[in-house]
């Protein structure tokens, strides 16, 4: 059940960086925080292991020092990525600047307030 959840946070990171160029920190690390109770240091060290471990190492490794980060789950979470990130772009490239541009707004304001009003 862990690795599908983590498949599942890395499809719908991909499709939104394949639809809107985003990823990381906007939707896997409240994701993660939502759906493992992650606290937000860890989360954003798990995040880091799915997205930027070859561009930011350097930070990663910080995270994996004061344990906040979970390789595994990060690695899971890469890998639903890719095929997300296939996938929002197919849809992405068919439809209108500016439907794609109100997409990305109304996006952002959700996890916005999603985020103001988390209790953890």
């Amino acid at each position: 059940m862990v690795i599908a959840l983590c498949l599942l946070i890395g499809i719908i990171a991909g499709v939104m960086g394949g639809l809107f160029g985003i990823g990381g920190g906007i939707v896997i690390v409240p994701m993660l925080i939502a759906m493992f109770g992650f606290s937000q240091l860890k989360a954003q060290g798990t995040s880091l292991v799915a997205l930027l471990a070859p561009v930011g190492l350097l930070g990663l490794m910080n995270y994996v020092r004061s344990e906040n980060a979970d390789l595994a789950k990060g690695a899971w979470i890469a890998g639903g990525f890719i095929v997300g990130a296939f996938l929002g772009s197919k849809i992405a490239v068919g439809l209108d600047d500016l439907l794609m541009r109100r997409l990305f707004a109304g996006f952002l304001v959700a996890v916005a307030v999603y985020l103001f009003f988390l209790k953890k």
